[in-house]
């Protein structure tokens, strides 16, 4: 379940010069990090593993009704800064479901979770990705973490506050402009979740298991391109 041996040299490939951050401010605490436990939400399934999503969620959404939450204070108070698209986890795929909770004794540590804040602005969602997904991959924490950078910093973002204020906005619209924006990306190849009201919840990108961009499957789409949908600005 080792990441493939083309994939280090497709991942230096893919790093622009300069990476598009989506917070639109972000502060690191200063005051020590603390590592929280969480607990194991399913079975331990171990298998081959055949692919990858990166799972981008789109903050505004999920903070629209958690301001006050304190579990959620750092994403969504405001107090750390501003996010749009944050990454949600790198998550390997096998060939008929997913590989999980893979057994291992390396623990994430807090300068782990104090590197990656201001992609994934919550050390719980940090606990829990590794230990649900990034435990699979044969690699170290810090490793499952910096190629989750790489494949972070080698998207280009289109403006989804311009995008939001289009008439009659569809699925293939999203798709489409992302794809403009990065030359190796095809609309097959990007899947999007809407919650139940229509809204932007999270985009999933497909890769294959040298980490070159590829067609996702049924699951991993989601919503038809001809799906009307809208993203909440929330500033």
């Amino acid at each position: 379940m080792r990441l493939h041996r083309y994939g280090s040299v497709m991942l230096a490939l893919l790093l622009p010069a300069a990476a598009q951050a989506q917070a639109y401010q972000c502060a690191i605490p200063t005051a020590p990090i603390s590592v929280p436990q969480v607990e194991q939400d399913g079975p331990t399934r171990q298998m081959d593993v055949t692919g990858y999503t990166l799972a981008l969620s789109w903050s505004p959404e999920f903070c629209r009704f958690r301001e006050d939450s304190a579990r959620h204070t750092r994403q969504c108070s405001g107090e750390a800064g501003r996010f749009g698209l944050i990454v949600h986890g790198l998550w390997p795929e096998g060939r008929n479901s997913w590989p999980q909770y893979c057994p291992v004794k390396r623990e994430l540590s807090a300068e782990d979770i104090r590197a990656n804040l201001c992609i994934s602005p919550s050390a719980e969602m940090l606990v829990h990705e590794w230990q649900k997904h990034g435990s699979c991959m044969g690699v170290r924490p810090e490793t499952y973490f910096a190629v989750t950078r790489i494949l972070w910093n080698s998207l280009r973002i289109p403006d989804l506050d311009r995008l939001s204020r289009r008439d009659g906005l569809t699925a293939g619209d999203l798709r489409e402009a992302l794809a403009e924006a990065n030359r190796y990306w095809e609309p097959e190849m990007i899947g999007i979740d809407l919650n139940q009201r229509g809204w932007l919840e999270e985009m999933r990108l497909c890769y294959a298991a040298d980490f070159k961009p590829t067609r996702c499957t049924r699951q991993q789409f989601g919503v038809d391109d001809a799906t009307e949908m809208s993203i909440w600005r929330g500033l």
